[in-house]
């Protein structure tokens, strides 16, 4: 992705404010949908054809991670270390959504397609995350 692409999709040329604000998206959307399965298990569940126990513990963490990668997009400049650390686990939770559709779960369509949208676009934040990481290393800032 270029440098322009980046800019465009966060609405600023400055790499540390990118990097916060993908940081923040990832943030709203895992909080959210952590809250969800929190809140929602049994109904979701049953949409989803995910057992509610599960979702009540994928919840869970999902709202704690949300609000973990939530402080450290208020950091002025995110620790390179910690922003990896995140990029690391969206690409395994991406990777691991994808792996339990053929091995251990058996969704409902709905619940199919929702593990594979859900899974393109943590891998997304992952690689927004990435690049708008590099720029912030590329830049003498």
């Amino acid at each position: 992705m270029s440098a322009t692409q980046l800019a465009a999709l966060a609405r600023t040329d400055d790499p540390h404010t990118m990097l916060r604000r993908f940081l923040a998206l990832d943030a709203a959307v895992t909080g959210a949908n952590g809250l969800v399965y929190l809140l929602g298990s049994g109904p979701v569940g049953r949409f989803l054809g995910v057992d509610s126990g599960l979702l009540l513990g994928l919840g869970a963490f999902l709202a704690a991670y949300g609000a973990v990668v939530g402080v450290l997009a208020s950091r002025g400049r995110p620790p390179a270390l910690a922003v990896r650390a995140v990029v690391e686990a969206n690409l395994l939770w991406a990777a691991l959504s994808c792996a339990a559709l053929g091995l251990w779960l058996s969704p409902s369509t709905a619940g199919a397609v929702w593990a594979v949208l859900q899974a393109i676009t943590v891998a997304g934040f992952a690689l927004l995350q990435y690049a708008a990481l590099r720029a912030c290393q590329g830049s003498s800032a």
